[in-house]
């Protein structure tokens, strides 16, 4: 049985880091363009890249918030698809995972 204690606190770090992460990619979105056309390209090529990683953060931040859900209902630790007890090295190596590696891997295999 993984110590949901220290994933818990890992968890709550992690999405305070990513909280903090997705308001300073906000605050990079919304500042002001060049007037130079060659910077405003430059510019653009950058906001995609600030936008991928906001998205990738919000997911992430996402994932932790539901894993934390389910440790408030008691639910953390059991499969989504086959209510299987999800093993304690998934859990440490990935503390939001929603699914046991049996029935992750069948997903993965379905895509």
């Amino acid at each position: 049985m993984a110590d949901y204690d220290k994933l818990k606190e890992w968890m709550e770090s992690r999405r305070d880091d990513l909280s903090k992460r997705l308001s300073s990619i906000k605050k990079d979105v919304t500042r002001r363009t060049s007037a130079d056309w060659s910077e405003q390209a430059q510019e653009r090529e950058n906001d995609e890249v600030i936008d991928a990683l906001g998205n990738e953060a919000e997911a992430e931040l996402n994932l932790i918030n539901k894993a934390l859900d389910r440790m408030s209902n008691d639910d953390f630790g059991c499969c989504n698809s086959c209510g299987n007890e999800i093993a304690s090295a998934r859990l440490i190596a990935m503390p939001y995972a929603e699914f046991c590696i049996k029935c992750a891997e069948k997903r993965d295999a379905g895509h």
